[in-house]
C-alpha cells in the first residue's frame, strides 16, 4: 500500500513557496524517492496559483547533498530532469521540505544540461538577505551538482528506474 505523502517548497528562511503531493516509495538515511503521477495539484503559493501537472516525475529528495531532482518519466525511461539547488531536505511528520535556492540545473527533453535561474537567484540573494554561508554554498552545491551528473552518480543513473520499474510504471 503506498503513502501519499506533501512536499513542501520553501524560500529563505521558511517561506511556503509552493506544495505538492506524491507516493512515498524509498525512505533511507541518504535520501526519499517519490513517484508523482498525473493530474497532481501544484498549490503555487507566492503566484497565489494552482497549476495541474500532467506528468509522471520520480522525485529525489536528497537528506545530505545540497539539491532535489525531478525526473520526468515515459514509457520507463527518465526524458528530461529538473534540479533544484536546495538546502539538504527535511523529512518530517510525513512531509518533505527544502528550502529552494533558486539556482537550477535542467535537462529538457532532447537537449543538453544547462544552469537556469541565475539571476533569480542573485535578486533573491538580496531581497531575502541570504547570509554569505548561503550563497556561497548554493554556488559550490551547482557545481558538486553538475559533478554528479556528469559522472552518472544515482539518481542521475538507470539505478532510479530500478527501484520502482517492475511496481509502478507499468502501463
Amino acid at each position: 500500500m503506498s503513502k501519499v505523502i506533501k512536499i513542501k517548497a520553501l524560500k529563505y528562511p521558511d517561506i511556503l513557496h509552493y506544495e505538492w503531493e506524491g507516493e512515498l516509495l524509498r525512505l533511507t538515511p541518504d535520501y526519499v524517492l517519490v513517484l508523482c503521477k498525473p493530474g497532481r495539484k501544484l498549490i503555487h503559493h507566492t503566484k497565489n496559483k494552482v497549476f495541474t501537472v500532467n506528468n509522471t516525475s520520480l522525485e529525489f529528495f536528497s537528506l545530505k547533498q545540497w539539491f532535489t531532482a525531478a525526473m520526468e518519466i515515459e514509457e520507463g525511461k527518465v526524458v528530461s530532469a529538473y534540479c533544484n539547488v536546495a538546502k539538504p531536505s527535511l523529512f518530517q511528520n510525513g512531509e518533505i521540505s527544502f528550502l529552494d535556492l533558486d539556482l537550477d540545473y535542467i535537462k529538457e527533453k532532447n537537449k543538453e544540461w544547462k544552469v537556469v535561474d541565475e539571476d533569480e537567484f542573485e535578486l533573491n540573494s538580496i531581497k531575502y538577505k541570504y547570509p554569505v554561508e548561503l550563497k556561497n554554498g548554493a554556488v559550490k552545491a551547482l557545481e558538486k551538482l553538475k559533478e554528479e551528473v556528469k559522472k552518472g552518480n544515482f539518481p542521475f543513473n538507470n539505478q532510479v528506474l530500478t527501484h520502482i520499474e517492475n511496481h509502478y510504471l507499468r502501463d
